[in-house]
């Protein structure tokens, strides 16, 4: 026998009890009937919460603890996480031309695996053919793993990719300082914003 079977058998014995003891003593059936009612509900209702088997996901606290500490910001349990930590993996990664591993890499090598490994997608190499990829995003507007753009000397071109990660920071590699965190409104990447793409 369960322990729900078990539980409604003791009420339904209780009831039966309760109706004796009222007979004998006069109380009125109505207000016997309304708190045993009262009683089977909150039962049923203790049996049901508990029998609810909901599980805490299956999270690697420590890694998001590193991650958030390397990142140099919070990560709450609504954020992609994969991004996150595979963000962070990279974080002090040097800069180099042409590069796309841990070795080194350049913006639009770091944003290729980037999405290759968090959103199993496959961007172009460069940040000129990235550009052209998914659809336009207002800054005001981005969303977490929308790829942000950013133009040099010639305002038209674009010359640096970043991935956006949320409360105005995205990561990317630096050609002086290799893969880091920066914010959309330090003075450099304010003036130099070309825009926004959301691939997925």
């Amino acid at each position: 026998m369960n322990n729900k079977e078990l539980i409604r058998r003791n009420e339904i014995s209780r009831w039966k009890n309760e109706r004796k003891a009222a007979a004998l003593h006069g109380i009125s059936s109505s207000f016997l009937s309304h708190s045993s009612l009262k009683i089977c509900f909150l039962l049923l209702l203790l049996v049901g919460l508990t029998s609810c088997r909901t599980t805490a996901p299956n999270l690697d606290y420590r890694a998001l603890v590193r991650a958030s500490n390397r990142l140099g910001m919070d990560i709450g349990p609504k954020d992609n996480h994969a991004l996150y930590l595979e963000a962070a993996e990279w974080i002090g990664v040097p800069y180099r031309s042409g590069g796309q591993s841990k070795r080194g890499t350049d913006c639009s090598g770091f944003a290729r695996q980037i999405y290759k490994t968090v959103y199993r997608t496959e961007l172009p190499r460069s940040t000129s053919e990235q550009v052209k990829e998914g659809r336009r995003v207002r800054r005001n507007k981005l969303r977490e793993g929308d790829l942000v753009f950013f133009h040099g000397s010639r305002r038209r071109r674009v010359s640096h990719v970043g991935i956006y990660l949320k409360d105005g920071k995205f990561v990317h590699a630096s050609t002086s300082r290799g893969v880091i965190v920066s914010r959309l409104d330090e003075e450099y990447w304010d003036e130099h914003w070309m825009r926004g793409r959301r691939i997925r």
